[in-house]
C-alpha cells in the first residue's frame, strides 16, 4: 500500500507489524504509532519541530554515563515513570482480592536515576552515612505482610543524598555513601542511623534541564530517602520516605510524593538515643513500618 494521504500512512505503517511474532511487541507497537501520528497531526508538527525533537533526544542520549541516565530523569520528570509504578503495583494488586480486607500494601514511588547496584550490606543499627554531610536520624519500624504478620530477614536496600542534596554518584572520585542493605530480625524489626536529608534540585546542566526550563517549571524534590523493600515470598517495593514540611511536597518534580508516605521527623536534644547510643548534639528520629503483598500463587 503506497499511502496518498495522512490516514493512509497511518494504516500503512500498522500494518507493517503483520509480521511480529510476539503479540505483546505488537500491541505496544500498535498504540505507540497511533498515538504518535495523532500527536503529530494534533499540533500540526512542522519539520523543523521534528527535527529539534530528534536533537533533543539526541542530547538526552550522549548525556547518558555509567553514573547519570538522563533517560531516566526525563522520564520521571515528565510523570512518565511514575505512571508505570502506579499501574504495577495496581496490577499486584488485583492479582489478590483477598486482599483488600487486610492492609494495604506501602505505595511504591519513583526509583530515580541514583540507584547504585551493590550496596553493602551491615548489620542493624550501624551508621551507614558515616562522614555524611547531614544531621544524624535515627530510623526505625518494622515490615510485616499485609496481613499483620512480621517479615523476619526482610531486606532494606537504602540510599540518600546527603544533607545538602548530594549524591555520592554526582561527586568525582566518590565510592558509596549513605548507602547500605540491612536485614530486619526475628521480629521483623529494623534500625539504622544516617541523616535527615534534604531537598535538592535533579540535574538541570543537561537537555532534561533546558526541557523544564522552556516548561516554566522548578527543578527541586523534596527532602527523602530511598528504600527498596524485599522480602522472600512477596513482591517487592520501591519506595521513599518523604520529610514532612520539606519544601516542595505539593509540587515534585518527578512527581513521586504519595501522602502515605511523609514522615515527620522528631528532633532530640543530645543524650542517649533509642538504640543506647550517646549522642553528642541534637538528632533526629523517624519511624515507619512497611507491609508488603504476598505473591500470587
Amino acid at each position: 500500500m503506497n499511502p496518498s494521504n495522512e490516514n493512509e500512512l497511518t494504516q500503512a505503517v500498522l500494518e507493517r507489524l503483520s509480521g511480529a511474532t510476539d503479540p505483546r511487541f505488537a500491541q505496544v507497537m500498535s498504540s505507540l504509532i497511533k498515538h504518535l501520528h495523532a500527536f503529530i497531526r494534533d499540533v500540526d508538527l512542522k519539520p523543523d519541530e521534528w527535527m529539534n525533537g530528534i536533537q533533543f533526544l539526541t542530547a538526552v542520549g550522549q548525556a547518558c554515563d555509567d553514573k547519570r541516565q538522563e533517560f531516566i530523569l526525563l522520564s520521571d520528570t515528565l510523570g512518565a515513570s511514575m505512571m508505570v509504578v502506579m499501574l504495577d503495583q495496581a496490577r499486584a494488586m488485583a492479582k489478590d482480592r483477598a486482599r483488600l480486607s487486610a492492609t494495604e500494601a506501602t505505595h511504591a514511588t519513583v526509583q530515580g536515576p541514583y540507584y547504585w547496584e551493590g550496596a553493602p550490606e551491615q548489620p542493624l543499627g550501624a551508621n551507614i552515612a558515616e562522614g555524611v554531610v547531614g544531621e544524624p536520624t535515627f530510623y526505625s519500624g518494622r515490615i510485616f505482610d499485609t496481613a499483620g504478620q512480621p517479615l523476619k530477614g526482610a531486606l532494606l536496600d537504602i540510599w540518600s543524598g546527603d544533607g545538602e542534596g548530594n549524591y555520592d554518584m554526582q561527586i568525582a572520585g566518590a565510592g558509596m555513601a549513605a548507602r547500605a542493605r540491612i536485614r530486619t530480625d526475628d521480629e521483623g524489626r529494623y534500625w539504622f542511623w544516617s541523616i535527615r536529608p534534604s531537598y535538592y534540585p535533579v540535574p538541570v546542566d543537561g537537555p532534561v534541564g533546558r526541557m523544564l526550563d522552556g516548561m516554566g517549571r522548578h527543578p527541586n524534590r523534596p527532602g527523602h530517602i530511598h528504600m527498596v523493600v524485599s522480602a522472600t515470598g512477596h513482591v517487592p517495593v520501591t519506595t521513599h520516605l518523604f520529610v514532612a514540611n520539606s519544601p516542595y511536597l505539593d509540587s515534585d518534580a518527578v512527581f513521586g510524593v504519595r501522602p502515605s508516605l511523609i514522615v515527620e521527623y522528631e528532633s532530640h536534644p543530645a543524650g542517649q538515643a533509642p538504640d543506647g547510643r550517646v549522642m553528642d548534639s541534637t538528632y533526629w528520629s523517624a519511624h515507619y513500618d512497611f507491609h508488603l503483598e504476598p505473591q500470587a500463587a
